[in-house]
């Protein structure tokens, strides 16, 4: 019986195990999980249901005005009563008085209070794209520094066999101690900076998690996969910039609304109506009365002042507003165009390093220690071609993150999903 306990408790253990592997995110789930969780993003989807709910108001009427109380009635109550031919003074009245908004107003009221929503949605848009860009940004980098420590420690094994080599041969006078200690060095090198490069993973995670709104130490795993994206010849185009960029969008939707401003400041110019009914309970064998009135509130010119004022401000916005669409396009199209030069640039680069530079500095690197294993070349020489090796791997890998981060700032500037 106990053997059994032993091993259930050993079956959930190993389940316990299966279960905790640890979780690997693709970039898109790490984007789909910043769109649904990021705090900043949930407070413009709770503005744009405010102003939705804000805007079903637009159409409701004024309350209407009560009232009540005594209406041509004597100080005297003796003459509220009938005493023989005097039929007796005074009347309580009630009445009620609604104004009727006029149908236009309420119209523009409406359609310039659902706009609003809309211009929070192109806000809403913009802080995705730069949150997406600051993932992405973080997620590459971190699949350069996992491609940078497997290469340390590569190169980590081929420092320790010509260490080991190395012990071996100078127990036979081969070799020289400066050159062992300086290859002892170069180890330790490496291994700083290995841990280093695993810091730096550990700050991207955090990172991450923080844009995820997830636990801040909450380990997971990156896909190590990644696409070069090849650009079109004429990116900076400012029509296509103008029609996929939510900031020019939301230019465009604040001179909307000015332009809905304008129209419902002139509905304020237009008259309202009202309608006014009192009904009165005369004291004594006076008959009941009651008035039935129609109003008018008819806007005059020194009543609309404030109206024509607004109206030449928001024509004035909306002026400031094209120069600062046309001053947007014009910036953005220049950075496009130059970061688009320097990611062919860093191309051409990583092409010829890894194609050209590289392999010769391997062949260099293979020719030292082969001359060095045959008693024909000094350790130095090793040392230096092994240094100059890794110097050109990491640097290698250096240009690839340059290009991501680039092509990562070209995405934003042109707001690809």
């Amino acid at each position: 019986m106990l053997k059994n306990k032993y091993l259930i408790a050993i079956c959930i253990w190993i389940l316990n195990l299966s279960f905790a592997k640890t979780q690997t995110l693709s970039l898109d789930d790490v984007l789909g999980i910043i769109k649904n969780n990021h705090p900043k993003l949930k407070m413009y989807d709770a503005d744009i249901q405010s102003m939705d709910a804000a805007a079903v108001g637009a159409k409701s009427w004024m309350p209407p005005q009560v009232q009540a109380g005594f209406f041509m009635t004597p100080y005297n109550p003796t003459f509220w009563k009938p005493d023989g031919a005097f039929t007796g003074m005074g009347n309580f009245m009630v009445g009620a008085t609604q104004m009727i908004p006029n149908s236009k107003r309420q119209r523009a009221e409406y359609e310039y209070m659902s706009a609003m929503s809309s211009l929070e949605k192109e806000n809403k848009n913009y802080t995705i794209n730069q949150l997406n860009a600051m993932a992405k940004s973080n997620y590459y980098e971190w699949i350069i520094l996992r491609k940078k420590i497997k290469k340390a420690n590569e190169n980590l094994l081929l420092l320790d066999f010509m260490i080991k080599s190395m012990e071996i041969r100078y127990q036979y006078n081969m070799d020289k101690l400066p050159a062992y200690y300086k290859a002892k060095s170069n180890y330790s090198t490496l291994q700083s900076m290995i841990v280093m490069l695993e810091n730096g993973i550990s700050q991207k995670m955090i990172v991450l998690n923080t844009l995820m709104a997830r636990e801040k130490n909450l380990s997971f795993e990156i896909d190590s996969t990644y696409t070069l994206v090849d650009f079109g010849f004429n990116i900076a185009d400012t029509t296509d910039l103008a029609i996929n960029r939510s900031d020019i969008k939301a230019i465009d939707k604040s001179m909307k609304i000015n332009q809905l401003k304008i129209e419902f400041e002139k509905t304020k110019q237009l008259p309202d109506f009202g309608i006014k009914y009192d009904h009165m309970f005369a004291f004594g064998q006076t008959p009941q009365q009651f008035t039935l009135m129609g109003m008018v509130n008819i806007p005059m010119s020194w009543s609309t002042k404030m109206n024509k004022a607004n109206i030449n401000s928001y024509q004035i916005k909306n002026e400031s507003l094209e120069r600062q669409k046309q001053m947007v396009l014009n910036e953005a199209s220049g950075m496009i165009q130059a970061m688009k030069t320097e990611l062919d640039n860093l191309k051409n680069q990583y092409r010829i390093s890894a194609n050209s530079i590289i392999p010769f500095i391997q062949k260099n690197y293979e020719t030292a220690i082969l001359a060095w294993q045959n008693n024909t070349g000094d350790l130095f020489q090793v040392l230096e071609a092994w240094e100059s090796l890794n110097m050109a791997q990491l640097d290698l890998l250096d240009k690839m993150q340059q290009i991501l981060i680039t092509q990562v700032e070209i995405e934003k500037q042109l707001e690809i999903k």
